[in-house]
């Protein structure tokens, strides 16, 4: 009687979980069995315990970035959610991405969201064979047509121990991005340059060239947002006290650091997003839409 009992209260809380995920609207990408959907080098991905991991053994054995692409269905404007932790190198979380093969199998460019033990490059938004830095952690900040970065406010970056697990969250609605560790935003960007700027693409995750490292991951979950939301610029339409910063650039292959900023007097704050964020309404900090933008 108590086997069946117990047996009883596990399907039901099974059941409940599964409600839940259906009512918010996710839906999970990984089966925590094994890797159905997704495509990657055999050699460096695998499934133990209920999770995803990548593993590397040293310098010589990856000439380049490799990733493991999701092949299912990616929905443009979309919230991804992923518990990641991670050791000995740096890893990410592609999106809007494309495959390179001039580059090599498995290889990947595009938005990633960085998962590195640097605070101001965990949760920045890197672009992977696009660009390099394009925002750091505890920016907000604006891309041009012209692919000017204008940085409208930054504060202090969220720190985190990147060798625990974290939830990781990544929202893209039209050309507005934001990145979430914790729910603690980290990153606010929106990207005008529609030379370089994806409006869909791959998922996929990284494992780096470089240092031994792994990477672990767990409860992917992603959840479609409604079609459009892709602003036309104007300068009008910028905050007050926008300054305009040269082109972020990574030092060395690994990104290990970023290259020094200049210095300007702007006022620190926390970036504030809503929980609700990914929904209905985007957050603005202070960026307000000019009647002469179009949204489509």
């Amino acid at each position: 009687m108590k086997k069946r009992l117990g047996f009883t209260v596990l399907m039901m809380t099974f059941i409940l979980q599964h409600l839940s995920f259906g009512q918010d609207g996710f839906k999970p990408l990984f089966n925590g069995k094994d890797l159905s959907g997704w495509d990657g080098n055999p050699e460096l991905w695998s499934v133990e315990e209920g999770c995803i991991v990548g593993r590397t053994t040293g310098p010589e054995q990856l000439a380049y970035n490799q990733f493991l692409i999701w092949r299912g269905d990616s929905p443009q404007n979309f919230e991804l959610r992923a518990m990641v932790k991670q050791t000995g190198n740096n890893t990410g979380i592609q999106y809007r991405s494309r495959e390179l093969p001039e580059v090599g199998k498995w290889s990947v460019g595009g938005y990633q969201c960085d998962i590195h033990p640097t605070p101001v490059n965990n949760a920045m938004v890197y672009g992977e064979k696009a660009g390099g830095i394009l925002v750091q952690n505890g920016q907000n900040m604006v891309i041009d047509p012209k692919g000017k970065q204008w940085l409208v406010s930054q504060g202090e970056p969220v720190a985190v121990d990147v060798a625990e697990w974290h939830e990781y969250t990544i929202v893209a609605q039209g050309n507005h991005l934001i990145h979430k560790v914790d729910g603690q935003t980290t990153i606010e960007l929106r990207d005008f340059d529609e030379k370089t700027r994806a409006r869909e693409g791959l998922l996929a995750f990284q494992i780096h060239r470089g240092p031994a490292m792994t990477v672990q991951i767990k409860d992917v979950m992603i959840k479609p947002l409604p079609e459009g939301g892709f602003v036309t610029f104007d300068k009008a339409a910028l905050p007050a006290r926008t300054l305009p910063l040269e082109k972020l650039k990574p030092i060395g292959k690994e990104k290990q650091k970023a290259k020094k900023q200049p210095k300007a007097k702007i006022p620190a704050k926390k970036i504030e997003t809503p929980a609700n964020a990914s929904t209905s309404a985007l957050p603005t900090d202070g960026f307000r839409q000019s009647p002469n933008q179009t949204v489509n």
